[in-house]
This record gives C-alpha cells, structure tokens and sequence, in this order.
C-alpha cells in the first residue's frame, strides 16, 4: 500500500525498480481470452468473464437477474467525503485503539508534542495494516476474548511531528534528527495486545502478560534457506543469521498453529546512499528500486547506507513469523517464502494436508506466488509446525489466454535458475525471488495484494490496485481504458478444489471503476451518485459464511468523490460481480485490516493516515501537524489525527452484513 502524498516520490522509487522482462501482462492475456467474447456480449456485461463493478439498479438495468438473494441484506451506506467514519445503518463502528495508546503495562500517557523513542516503543504504533485475531485459549467465548496482532506499515512524519512538512525525495529530510529518526523507527513494527467484549463493547486489556510491541529495532532470527548466505553478512552480524527489526509490514496472515505472519513490503524505501563500484549487488537492489530515498534514517544509522551496508537491504522483504502468544519468543524471517514486495500471506490447507500461502507482490508489472510446505500440518501439535514455513517451494504463477494457468517452481537448478544466470545456490533464488520469477516467464499483473482463499467455494482471490502505465496501444474492448486506474479482481480456480495443484482455471471476476463512465476512458467522476461501485481493491477477507470483503486504497474526494472503504462483494449466483458500500474511511485515510473473529459478529478493521492532504484536489492545502485535513478521531484541537483499529459490530447482536 502507499499512501496518497507519498504518491510521486514512491512512484519514482517504484520506476526505478520496475520489472524489465519480457514477460506478458495480465492485461495481454486477457485481451487475446476475451477480446471475441466481450465484443459479442459487451464490454460492461456483468458475468464471469469481468463485470465492472456496479451497483444492482445498473445490473439489473443491464439485464442481470436478481432472482438469487443476496449474501448481504444490509442497507447500503451512501459513498462520500468527510471528517469522519461511517458504517452501513444498524452496525455501530467504535474506535479500539488508536496511536500512541498504551500497549505495554506501565507504558506513559500519549503525549504528541513531547514524543520519544522510549515512550513509543511502548505505545500503539503508526499506520496500523494488517490486523489478525487470535481466540484465547481457555475463553469462556472465544470468540469475545482473544489477542489482535497489529502491523505498522510506515510513519508520516508531517502528520506525526509539530512543525515538519512532508519528508520525501526532494525535501532533503528538513528538520528530521536522530530524536525523531528514533521515534518513527519505534512507531514501525507490529503490536500484540489483549481484547475483551465487555457487555457488547470491545476494550484493550490492561496491563496484559500477552502484551507486546516489535519495532525496527527488535532482535529477528533469519531462518529457512537464505539464512547464512554472505549476501546476507553484514559488519553487525558476519554470520549472516540475525538482524534487528521488520519495516513497511503490511498485510499478512494467521496460521493454523496459531502464529502470525507479517509481510515486509517497500522496503527501498528506507535505504540511502550508493553502491561500491562494480558491486555484485546492483543489479539485484535496481530490481527493488533500491534505494528509494524517503526516509532519513541512513543519515543515523549506518545499516540503511548503502555506501556502508550493501548487502542489509538483503535481510528485509521477508515474510516474518511470531508467536503472540508468547512475548519472549524471537520472530523469524521465513527465506524458504521468497523475497519481493509481499503484501500479504493468507494461508489454507492443501487436500494433502500440507500449508499454502499465497502472496502477492505489490508493484505495477509484477507478479503472484505461493508457497506450498514440504511438510502436513498437525493440527494436534502446534509444536510440531514451528518450523515447518522453512522447508517447503515457492512458485510462481502464469495465467495463459485460454483460461488456464499453472504455478512455476522457483528451484534452483531448475529451468533457466542455474549458475550460468546467476544463480548458485537455492539462496540466491530466494534473495533475487523477483528476477528468477522474470526468467521463469510469469505473468506481469496491475499491482498484486491480498490474495485469500475461500474455503467455502474453493476459488482464490487476487487483488489488482491498479497499474496508470498501461498504454494507450493496449486498449482493447475487455480493457477499455489507456490507464487502469480502477483496478480489477481475478477469480482462481485450483484444479480439483486442491490449493497445491499445479494448475488451475482463471477468470477476471470483476473490473472496477464506475460503470456509467469506465467504458469510455474517463477518470473518476465526483458527481456521480451510484455508491455500489469501487475503485483500487487492496485488502480483502473472507468471513465464516464464505463472503468476500473488498478494502480500497486510492479513493478520495477529489479523485472520486468518495473516500476509502470497505465493500461487500457478490461472488455467486446472479448478482455475481456486484458490490455493495459497507464502510467509510474519514478524509485522507486508506482501508486496511480487515479481520473477522470466528462468529462472523465483530469487524476489525484499520484505518491509516488519516488527515492526509488530497493531492487530486487542486484546492486542497498540504496536510501537516497543525492542519490535517482532519482531526479524526479525537476531534481534539490539541492532538493531531491518529490511525487507528475499529470495532465493527451489529447493533443488537448477530452476523456483521446481516
């Protein structure tokens, strides 16, 4: 995920690391599969071959039947803009736990204009992602009492420090210090903290012995294949085995075992300076976009200079593994599972037993994966799966025009992935996961994120944001826009209903955007009054019944009239490809989480940097510490907005969505 006014330098840093291959897009394969198809039942017809998102009068106008009930009885939230958030009519939607709230026991009061390291290592961290929630063994309700594990993606130091503007690329890091270096540093990571409902109400449990905040600083173990290599030998560490902390965590996943998976994305970001002449490592750091430039933490902090560390940026961009449970444990980066821009890791069981997790790597032009272990789950033994993310293989996956796709390996040894390209050892595959899946011919998408299997029906379902340099010469009547800025979701189905097939049939479930405008090419319109429509899905979750939640990352008024969240999306029967509005993030903020717990009766979901400016509104002024374009959610003059985890619930008790 990226946020809005980090847009252009991101964009920049993502360029700079874009993929080079020759490798066809989704939007070619698509074209060659559907381009007959579309032409014939046209372009905005809603079924499986990719309905643009709509809201049901536009499907039924369109000719759609509505014979089927609908999975999702709710009323629709109206979309739009404001200073607050909003929750479809009969679910309330209560802040849990914001910035700067305590988290360990005797952590001090939040104080934003007397911040230091020590106090926010302490505290709830900034920018909270990926939410997952863990029953407590032994709860009365395991469903009411339970642990909430908690990713911090990245900071914004505009918004975070008094008197600072926006720190990225040209700002040259203007009042940044070591202090504040520190600060943001403690506000990354992840947090894990105890949640009860108390007479309907969810609260933070005090003073919790589960309690725990991980940062850019935390002790990690490297483990899996990689562990050891020289590439990832550094001054601090020459065996090349432990590294301090995980930055720019944003989605990620639960397991079986009762762990939590944690996935490092833009990590270029926070690298500066340059590489040694003729270093072995240039071409493997371009590839990332490696440095990006946006943080000021290699000024402070030798390990994030290149011209010192080269082979650190090595050791993140992993997929980390924790136990929440236990405070004292160390978490552990998982090499086997690859290293890109991992969004996120949602895992299930293989028919044999066996885990996979699916990943998707969020940049224009790149590509999905899974990981499939070596090894079956033991559901009886949770000791048993400690390791078992170590040994396993990482594929690739390749969608052909006619509907099918297979996964590719990604072994050493294997194909084009030998020493004569490069690779000597199963740990240079790992290190360089994005030019061995190049070599292997993969399949170039628009932004891959979340991608989540749903139990129920069998299908995995891959989130496209969106991809602005698709090109005017790759327009065709199931791609009619220059530039996908809405993004779309593909539909996988696993051969035999087998999460580790090696094949699998593919359908475009839904092309987003606004049907009244999306067929001839134009951006958003903010006049427009529809609400079932979305744009850039990001995050997306799966409830018990087997219902597909959509979050976005994109929307705000002056791009699309509307704001960020949540939307609830029709996968089967005759409002297939339909979505229904559910949540509203407040001005300037992006949706993130989100997480059921096992009932289906609590949302949690995570909204980030509130209070960003809007780059797409001319009018709009920059958003800082002392003017954000909100004050959510204290609406306190003295404090500035802070991202926070809500509770979403249905008043009166029952199923969310009901």
């Amino acid at each position: 995920m990226t946020s809005l006014n980090r847009s252009q330098a991101a964009e920049a840093a993502e360029d700079a690391g874009s993929n080079p291959s020759p490798n066809p897009t989704l939007g070619d394969v698509v074209a060659a599969r559907f381009h007959r198809r579309d032409l014939l039942r046209g372009a905005l017809a809603v079924g499986a071959i990719g309905a643009v998102v709509a809201p049901r009068a536009l499907a039924a106008a369109q000719g759609a039947s509505r014979e089927t009930a609908s999975p999702f009885p709710f009323t629709e939230l109206p979309a739009g803009s404001d200073e607050r958030h909003h929750v479809a009519a009969g679910h309330d939607a209560e802040v849990l736990i914001r910035w700067g709230d305590p988290v360990l026991p005797g952590a001090p009061a939040f104080d934003p204009r007397n911040q230091t390291p020590e106090a926010q290592g302490q505290q709830f961290g900034y920018n909270n992602d990926f939410i997952g929630f863990f029953p407590l063994p032994g709860a009365a309700d395991p469903a009411a009492h339970g642990l909430l594990v908690v990713n911090h993606e990245y900071t914004n130091e505009e918004l975070m420090f008094p008197g600072l503007g926006r720190q990225d690329g040209k700002a040259a890091f203007a009042g940044m210090s070591q202090q504040l270096v520190d600060i943001e540093m403690a506000a990354h990571g992840g947090s894990v903290i105890e949640v009860k409902r108390v007479d309907g109400r969810w609260q933070v449990v005090p003073g919790s012995r589960y309690a725990r905040r991980i940062t850019a600083t935390t002790p990690m173990v490297l483990a899996g294949p990689a562990a050891g290599s020289e590439r990832l030998r550094t001054k601090a560490d020459p065996a090349g085995r432990q590294v301090l902390g995980m930055i720019n965590n944003c989605a990620g996943g639960t397991t079986p075992w009762g762990t939590w998976l944690t996935c490092e994305e833009n990590i270029n970001y926070y690298f500066q300076g340059r590489l040694g002449e003729g270093s072995a490592e240039a071409r493997n750091h371009k590839r990332l976009g490696i440095p990006g430039n946006l943080y000021a933490w290699g000024r402070y902090h030798e390990r994030f200079d290149l011209g010192a560390e080269p082979n650190e940026p090595n050791r993140f961009g992993w997929v980390v593994e924790i136990d929440p449970f236990d405070p004292a444990s160390t978490p552990k980066k998982r090499t086997a599972m690859g290293r890109f821009k991992h969004e996120g890791a949602a895992g299930i069981l293989a028919a044999d037993g066996r885990y996979v997790v699916f990943q998707g790597d969020d940049e224009r032009f790149d590509y999905v994966y899974r990981f499939v272990t070596e090894a079956k789950v033991d559901l009886s033994d949770k000791a048993a799966n400690r390791d078992i993310l170590d040994r396993g293989t990482l594929f690739v996956a390749r969608f052909n025009a006619d509907g099918r796709g297979a996964w590719l390996p990604l072994v050493h040894g294997q194909g084009p992935l030998t020493p004569e390209n490069g690779f000597r050892d199963q740990a240079d595959v790992l290190i360089e996961t994005r030019r061995a899946a190049d070599l292997l011919g993969a399949t170039k998408m628009d932004r891959p994120e979340d991608v989540e299997a749903n139990p129920k029906t069998g299908k995995v379902y891959v989130m496209l944001t969106n991809n602005a340099k698709r090109k005017a010469d790759q327009v065709d009547a199931a791609n009619p826009r220059p530039e996908n800025r809405f993004g779309h979701i593909v539909e996988i189905s696993p051969d035999g209903r087998d999460y580790a097939a090696p094949g699998f049939a593919w359908e475009v479930l839904v092309r987003c955007g606004d049907p009244a405008i999306a067929a001839v090419g134009a951006t958003f319109s903010s006049a427009t009054t529809r609400d079932g429509w979305f744009g850039m899905p990001d995050n997306c979750s799966v409830d018990g019944e087997g219902r597909l939640w959509v979050a976005t990352d994109g929307n705000s008024a002056g791009r699309t009239g509307r704001t960020d969240g949540i939307w609830a999306m029709e996968t089967e029967g005759s409002g297939r490809g339909t979505g229904k509005h559910f949540f509203q993030v407040p001005a300037g903020a992006e949706m993130c989480g989100p997480y059921f717990t096992p009932d289906d009766t609590t949302f949690f979901v995570a909204v980030q940097h509130p209070g960003e400016a809007d780059e797409e509104d001319p009018k709009a002024e920059p958003a800082t510490f002392e003017r954000p374009a909100t004050r959510w959610p204290d609406f306190d003059p003295n404090l500035p907005p802070r991202p926070s985890v809500v509770a979403i619930t249905k008043r009166g008790g029952g199923r969310v969505g009901t």
